[in-house]
C-alpha cells in the first residue's frame, strides 16, 4: 500500500491568524462533513477498523522498494536472532487513566498523556511516583480523540519544551507548552503554542503518534477520520505521515518543498520508529482485513482505501509486515535489540519483527509475539535504553475491561 503527497499545508506560530496554504484541509464545512462520515463509517466499519474493537502472521514484502533511511557509519552488522524473548520484569506505576502518549525526559523520569482528561503527569522512573504536571486547554475528548502523543525534543533540557498531539471541538492540532517543575503541582505547564493546526478530526481514525526523528525534525501519524479519500488527496492531512521543523514548517527534503507531508495513503497510523540505519517504521489500522508494518519512504503511497495489506498493486507501497486485525490492531511501536516492537490493542500482546537492515530481506524472521492476553490491552511502547521497553497497557479506554490497577506503565526486558 502507498506513494507521494503535497499540496502544501503550511501553519506557523500560534497561528490563528495564518491560515493554510493551498489546503482544503482547513476549509468552511469540512469539520461537519467529516463528523457525519465518521458516524456513518463507525457504524459500517466492522469491529477491526476502530481501534481494536478486530489474526494473522506476518510476512515480508517481495515488492517493497528502498527504504527512506540509509545505514549509519558503523552501523553494527550483527543479526538479532530469529527467535527473541521479552518479559515483564517490574510494574512501575499503576492506577493510571486512558494513558495514551508517553515520552521520556532526560534522567529517566517519564511524561504520560490521559487521552479523556486532558492531563499530563509525570512519573518517577524509579519509584514511579506520579506528579501532575497539568491539564492541556483546549482538548475535546470523544471516541478515539483527546490528548494523544507527546514528544519531547534533544532541545528539552535547555528549552524545558513538551509537544502533545490533541483533538479539538473543530480539529487535531500539534502544540508545544513550557515546562516548569519549579512551579506547583498542576501549574507547570504553560500555554499551548499552535505549530500546526488543521489535522481533520473523526470519531474515529484521528492518528496522534508525534516523536523526533534522528534528523531533530517532528513527525506526526494522522488518521483518516473517517473519510477514506482523504488518505489520497494529496492537499489534506489526514491519512499521512507529516515531517516539520519545531516550529511547525515544511522541511527542506520534504516531497514538496511547501508541505509538511512525508507520504500519504495511510488509514490511521499511530506507531512511529526509526531502526539503527535511521529508517522511518510506521504502524497503522488496516479496516477488516490486515493491519500493516510499513518501512516508510518520502513520498511514497501507501494504498488506502484503494489496496489493504499486500496486494502488489502498481503505484502502492506494500506493507513489510501484515496480521489479521484481530491478532493486533496496533499503535505504538519502538526499536530495541534489531528489532520493530509492536503494541497491540484487540490483540493484547506484543509483537516482535526482527530486522535484517535489508530493505529486500525484511524482516528478517516470522514476526513473533509475547505477553498474550497477560495485561489486556496494549497502547504504547518506548525504549527504555538497552534490552528495555517502557509498555503502556489502556484497558480504561473504553474498549477494554480495566482490572484492578489499570492502567499501568510495564517495564519489559527484551532480546
Amino acid at each position: 500500500m502507498r506513494g507521494a503527497v503535497f499540496g502544501a499545508v503550511q501553519f506557523s506560530g500560534v497561528r490563528g491568524g495564518r491560515g493554510a496554504v493551498r489546503s482544503p484541509a482547513v476549509r468552511k464545512g469540512v469539520v461537519a462533513a467529516l463528523a457525519t462520515a465518521s458516524l456513518l463509517l463507525s457504524a459500517a466499519c466492522s469491529s477491526g477498523g476502530a481501534e481494536g474493537a478486530s489474526s494473522g502472521t506476518g510476512t515480508a514484502s517481495p515488492t517493497a522498494p528502498q527504504g527512506s533511511g540509509s545505514p549509519s557509519p558503523g552501523t553494527s552488522a550483527e543479526l538479532p536472532p530469529a527467535k527473541g524473548s521479552a518479559k515483564v520484569v517490574s510494574t512501575l506505576t499503576e492506577g493510571l487513566k486512558s494513558p495514551w502518549g508517553l515520552a521520556a525526559l532526560p534522567g529517566g523520569d517519564l511524561l504520560v498523556a490521559s487521552r479523556d482528561e486532558g492531563t499530563i503527569h509525570r512519573i518517577d522512573g524509579e519509584s514511579g511516583k506520579q506528579t501532575l504536571l497539568g491539564s492541556v486547554p483546549g482538548v475535546s475528548p470523544a471516541g478515539e480523540g483527546g490528548l494523544l502523543g507527546l514528544a519531547v525534543p534533544s532541545t528539552f533540557a535547555a528549552d524545558g519544551r513538551v509537544y502533545a498531539y490533541l483533538t479539538t471541538t473543530s480539529d487535531n492540532r500539534i502544540v508545544r507548552m513550557n515546562y516548569d517543575e519549579k512551579r506547583p503541582e498542576g501549574q507547570q505547564l504553560g500555554a499551548p503554542d499552535t505549530i500546526l493546526r488543521g489535522i481533520p478530526k473523526g470519531n474515529i481514525h484521528n492518528g496522534g503518534r508525534i516523536a523526533f526523528g534522528p534528523d531533530k525534525m517532528l513527525y506526526a501519524g494522522t488518521g483518516e477520520a473517517g473519510e477514506t479519500e482523504l488518505s489520497q488527496d494529496k492537499e489534506s492531512l489526514a491519512g499521512k505521515i507529516l515531517r516539520m521543523t519545531p516550529d511547525g514548517e515544511p522541511v527542506h527534503g520534504n516531497p514538496e518543498a511547501d508541505s509538511v507531508v512525508y507520504s500519504y495513503g495511510h488509514r490511521n497510523v499511530q506507531g512511529l520508529a526509526w531502526d539503527a540505519q535511521k529508517r522511518l517504521w510506521a504502524a497503522e489500522f488496516g479496516q477488516n482485513t490486515w493491519d500493516e508494518l510499513n518501512l516508510i519512504e518520502p513520498g511514497g503511497n501507501y494504498g488506502w482505501p484503494d489496496a489493504e495489506g499486500k496486494e502488489g498493486k502498481d503505484g502502492f507501497i506494500d506493507p513489510v509486515a501484515q496480521w489479521k486485525t484481530s491478532e493486533a490492531s496496533p499503535s505504538g511501536i519502538a526499536y530495541a535489540e534489531g528489532s520493530i516492537w509492536m503494541a497491540g490493542l484487540r490483540g493484547e500482546r506484543l509483537w516482535r519483527i526482527p530486522l535484517s537492515g535489508d530493505r529486500a530481506k525484511e524482516p528478517l524472521a516470522d514476526p513473533q509475539a509475547f505477553l498474550e492476553e497477560k495485561h489486556g490491552r496494549l497502547r504504547t511502547v518506548v525504549s527504555a535504553g538497552g534490552d528495555r521497553l517502557w509498555l503502556v497497557t489502556s484497558n480504561t479506554d473504553g474498549r477494554g475491561e480495566p482490572k484492578p490497577g489499570d492502567d499501568r506503565i510495564l517495564l519489559v526486558e527484551v532480546g
